[in-house]
């Protein structure tokens, strides 16, 4: 069983007025997370920014409301992950109740075109003719791809939500927190929420022309809330207090039944009650499932789950993507057998001084599932990670999941800087995930460069080396009340994580259940006389020995549904020896 890796308990600022509200323990665990007012809570949709606060929103909402009214072919160029099917999904289901009569996507297939809008993908494009072009979740990088469509008389729209260069591509208009948006309360916007506030701008400028009308309603687009929270959650963008809205109200849309049947499908074929979803259902169980189109084949099945008006075309779709899931799953094993493989033999090895970073290339590997195994093996080691996996005309692709206080996107723009572009042929993404593609022969010169890099800023701490938590519980707060609770208050995800605890426990039983997993019985040393029920996922892949008989945890309240039996369960992320 590892060692316990240092723990420091959140800071509480003063929060007496918050807990007139919602009570002390909320209270404090809100307060830790910079929420000290119960106006931060509240999440009415009429909480909302106004979409006018984001630069290019009017000329994207005429560009698209006339194409609209003047029965134009709009086509949707979306992204391969959740958030850009969410997004795509969002922007066809929208665009058709709006009025759209020649609406249609298309998606570049990971393997064939990467990322985004390219020259190549828009000779694809010109086939089916378009008048407009609207990006989701991507183009603000995309030069080439909008000089392509402008020569071609066909205009752009680009919404997306990453980091621009320094220079923007020639489009009709753009609409990115990050560009010309300083009044409007959030940067932190998915995709799939540029693409759901760009469809409010249409609506109202096709409101002030009269479009709707009695036989023409005006839709109403509460119902696409799900696809917001789902893309939101998945994408792992900060849970900001716009954010959080967003997510909140999917989820209640997804409880009362109001959705995408595709969001629910996908819910129930991982086994989750789509009558209790909370955030973290999203993102490990639906998320995970729909990204796995993109990663192992196309991502339309997955655009189509969503987009599926029934429950029976849905279920159907959802079963396919489970199918996928599990040939994923088996492809990430090996790759992660093969990387711990790699990593026990380098910078782990006892007596040597860990890297900052994990950076790994293996020529066996699959190239749509490195960000997967970037993010176990930051999961398992507790640092950033980029793997890299070959591509075509002698590229790698690497994708990399970071800890707090490491932002990759700048680690790979430094390195950019540093060698004059000579390196790094693309890269994109955000502070927590990133991706990159480089010649092959070029990785032993990123990679020392990275490393270089990572040594000077981080010089002896290792990132994501210490554990924070909320601290300890009370005897009586080791109840089922207090799980269902935490389970509904967040939302909780990236900026705003799930309340974590830290206490020591005495094992009265424990077993391995399915490859790895550790399944416990503990009574608490606050309050012998209880004994609860504990789970420690992926335990034996951390190195966790299930011999101990007294353990200091960092664990979750969780709610254990067997059988139309709730009860509680503590979810074990970090074990060490008393």
């Amino acid at each position: 069983m590892s060692a316990m890796q240092a723990v420091i308990e959140r800071e509480v600022p003063e929060c007496a007025a918050l807990e007139e509200h919602i009570g002390p323990r909320l209270a404090r665990l809100y307060a830790a997370r910079g929420v000290t007012s119960a106006q931060a809570l509240d999440y009415r949709l009429s909480q909302l920014p106004r979409p006018d606060g984001l630069g290019g929103i009017d000329a994207a909402a005429k560009v698209l409301a006339e194409a609209i009214i003047a029965g134009q072919r709009l086509l949707v160029v979306g992204d391969f992950d959740a958030d850009g099917a969410t997004s795509c999904a969002l922007a066809l289901r929208a665009l058709r109740e709006m009025g759209a009569s020649a609406v249609d996507y298309l998606v570049p297939n990971r393997f064939e075109f990467g990322y985004g809008l390219s020259a190549e993908l828009v000779n694809v494009a010109q086939a089916r003719a378009p008048d407009v072009i609207l990006t989701v979740d991507n183009g603000i990088s995309s030069h080439a791809g909008v000089d392509a469509a402008n020569a071609l008389g066909i205009s752009v729209v680009i919404t997306d939500h990453h980091l621009p260069a320094k220079t923007l591509p020639a489009a009709s208009a753009i609409v990115n927190p990050h560009v010309d948006s300083p009044a409007f309360e959030s940067n932190a916007l998915a995709g799939v929420g540029v693409c759901f506030y760009v469809m409010l701008a249409v609506r109202g400028y096709l409101r002030a022309q009269a479009w709707f009308t009695e036989t023409r309603g005006e839709p109403a687009f509460s119902q696409f809330l799900d696809l917001v929270a789902l893309g939101t959650i998945a994408d792992v963008v900060p849970l900001d207090r716009v954010n959080r809205l967003l997510v909140e109200q999917g989820l209640r849309c997804i409880r009362a039944d109001k959705g995408s049947p595709g969001i629910r499908a996908l819910l129930e074929v991982a086994g989750r009650d789509p009558r209790s979803a909370c955030a973290s259902d999203l993102g490990f169980a639906a998320a995970p499932r729909l990204n796995a189109a993109g990663r192992m084949a196309d991502i339309g099945v997955g655009i189509e789950t969503l987009l599926a008006n029934d429950a029976a075309t849905a279920k159907s779709h959802a079963q396919s993507l489970e199918a996928l899931n599990q040939e994923r799953r088996a492809v990430e094993r090996g790759m992660r057998a093969e990387a711990m493989a790699d990593i026990a033999t380098d910078s782990l090895n006892p007596g040597t001084t860990p890297e900052p970073l994990l950076c790994l290339f293996d020529e066996r590997w699959h190239q749509g599932v490195v960000g997967i195994v970037a993010g176990r093996l930051k999961e398992l080691y507790q640092r950033p990670a980029i793997a890299f996996a070959p591509a075509d005309n002698g590229l790698i692709k690497g994708s990399g999941r970071s800890v707090n206080g490491v932002h990759l996107r700048d680690l790979f723009e430094a390195i950019d800087q540093q060698t004059d572009g000579a390196i790094i042929q693309r890269f994109g993404g955000h502070a927590m995930a990133a991706g990159l593609t480089l010649r092959a022969e070029d990785y032993p010169a990123f990679r020392a460069a990275l490393m270089e890099l990572a040594r000077q800023r981080f010089a002896d701490r290792v990132p994501g080396d210490t554990l924070i938590t909320d601290g300890a519980l009370a005897a009586e707060e080791f109840s089922l009340a207090l799980a269902k609770t935490l389970r509904l208050a967040g939302p909780w995800g990236a900026e705003f994580p799930e309340p974590l605890f830290h206490g020591r426990f005495q094992v009265k039983h424990q077993r391995v259940v399915g490859e790895a997993h550790l399944k416990l019985t503990v009574s608490p040393e606050v309050a012998p006389a209880l004994s609860l029920d504990a789970i420690a996922f992926n335990a034996l892949e951390r190195g966790w020995s299930p011999a101990a008989a007294s353990i200091d945890a960092v664990y979750r309240l969780d709610v254990n549904a067997f059988r139309g039996r709730e009860s509680l369960q503590l979810v074990f992320d970090y074990l060490a020896n008393a």
